[in-house]
């Protein structure tokens, strides 16, 4: 499935651009959405802060998505 998500559609990075006080709301939703302990969630938004965390454009808009709707500026961007 993941595959053909990849050869469906262009790759995209989820960036936030005001990294400065959504370190812990962006680990508790990205937590909760990706299921993940709270190690891998601080990794993750380390991956995310440094415009390091890319996927599918759906993927990445998801997870924008759900960020923005706790109030972190994040974005989908093609890289």
């Amino acid at each position: 499935m993941r595959d053909r998500l990849h050869a469906d559609n262009d790759p995209a990075t989820l960036r936030v651009p005001d990294p400065s006080a959504v370190r812990v709301t962006a680990r508790r939703v990205l937590r909760a959405e990706l299921g993940v302990g709270l190690a891998e969630a601080k990794a993750v938004v380390d991956h995310v802060l440094a415009g390091a965390c890319s996927g599918t454009m759906p993927e990445v808009e998801y997870l924008a998505r759900k960020l923005r709707g706790a109030g972190v500026g994040a974005v989908c961007a093609r890289p």
